[in-house]
């Protein structure tokens, strides 16, 4: 029996593959929830989604656009505590900073968030001495701060609000709440197996390894992740109808299980995935008035950050590679060559060596 699952699991892997796995289950994803998003939009009236978005007041989307950008500042964490799990503690704030925000800004719009959030990544921190393995491990521990954030979010909600996640999963209230505990109960099993010993806090072997955060840090972790998802749930609550009420966990269950699968899909920006979501977990809003709110919560946490961040990369890009050179010629060719004590000559630093110098200083 042992030697058929054997031969089974290596059949599996030579020829499907997690990968192949994976690329499937995206286009499943993505495929039912255009195909739930079409039939969702029949019959919708643009006359009715215009007043909507102009019945949603200049100061909710003032305060959602706040409660974005505090999202976003507490994203910018994700990177900094990866850096200090690592121990590369040179690198300063301000770039662990542009590294979260125009990562995660580009890769969620783009699509392949792994690939496109890593390479911007590379790019950054390779001035600052990092090499692959190190970014793959920034990655690792950034992604593990998203998820641990979710679990507890998503936990504590299907256990109070078990209902919630019922319009989406259509899974009865109270396998819905096991499941609540099931997540719970993984976050206190992995609390219990960091505290059990620093050894174990240890994965992977040969040149990629990383060393877990103690249970302390792990707390901080989860707090960093559980702060940026309530901001983005606040955003939401704040832009939707006030009628039918709805509660804010129970908005929150909803949210974080859309992004999840807008996140699983690997579509650009979440599109229709994350909007097909929504409009199947909340049928008691009107479908005009609840599109008019996910209008205006994606310029404001897709479009709006994807813009700033495409601008910021262009203008780094530019700066590094034509202005800065620039001025190191300028600066060589207008300023003489100090003069050497013992022969007189000059004793110029290589451009090459200098720019290299100015940027480990910077």
């Amino acid at each position: 029996m042992q030697g058929w699952l054997t031969a089974l699991a290596r059949g599996f892997k030579k020829w499907i593959g997690w990968k192949r796995v994976g690329i499937a289950a995206s286009i499943a994803i993505i495929a039912f929830a255009i195909t739930t998003l079409v039939r969702t939009l029949k019959g919708v009236d643009t006359t009715v989604i215009l007043t909507a978005l102009a019945d949603i007041s200049h100061g909710r989307i003032a305060l959602a656009a706040l409660c974005v950008f505090c999202a976003f500042c507490t994203l910018t964490f994700y990177d900094f505590f990866a850096l200090r799990t690592i121990g590369k503690k040179l690198v300063p704030y301000n770039i662990a900073a542009l590294s979260s925000f125009t990562s995660y800004s580009i890769g969620h719009n783009i699509g392949a968030t792994v690939f496109t959030g890593g390479a911007i990544r590379f790019r950054i921190y390779s001035d600052y001495g990092l090499n692959a393995i190190d970014v793959a491990k920034i990655c690792f521990l950034s992604g593990l701060t998203f998820w641990l954030g979710n679990l507890v979010v998503l936990g504590v909600g299907m256990v109070y609000h078990p209902s919630a996640a019922s319009a989406m999963d259509l899974l009865p209230e109270a396998m819905n709440r096991l499941i609540g505990l099931g997540c719970l109960a993984g976050i206190a099993a992995y609390l219990f197996w960091i505290i059990a010993g620093k050894n174990r806090r240890q994965l992977g072997q040969n040149g990629w390894k990383v060393v877990l955060p103690s249970a302390r840090l792990t707390l901080v972790q989860i707090m960093i992740g559980v702060i940026d998802l309530g901001f983005c749930a606040t955003a939401m609550y704040l832009l939707i109808p006030d009628q039918p009420s709805i509660d804010f966990l129970s908005l929150a269950v909803v949210f974080i299980l859309a992004t999840l699968l807008g996140f699983a899909s690997h579509a650009p920006g979440s599109i229709g995935v994350f909007d097909a979501a929504m409009l199947v977990a909340l049928p008691q809003f009107g479908r005009e008035q609840l599109l008019a709110t996910l209008l205006v919560f994606r310029v404001l946490y897709f479009v709006v950050p994807f813009s700033l961040a495409i601008s910021i990369m262009g203008a780094r890009e530019l700066w590094l590679s034509v202005v800065q050179p620039w001025q190191e010629r300028r600066k060589l060719n207008g300023t003489p060559p100090p003069a050497n004590p013992s022969t007189g000559t000059g004793n110029v630093t290589p451009l090459p060596q200098k720019v290299k110098r100015l940027k480990s200083q910077a």
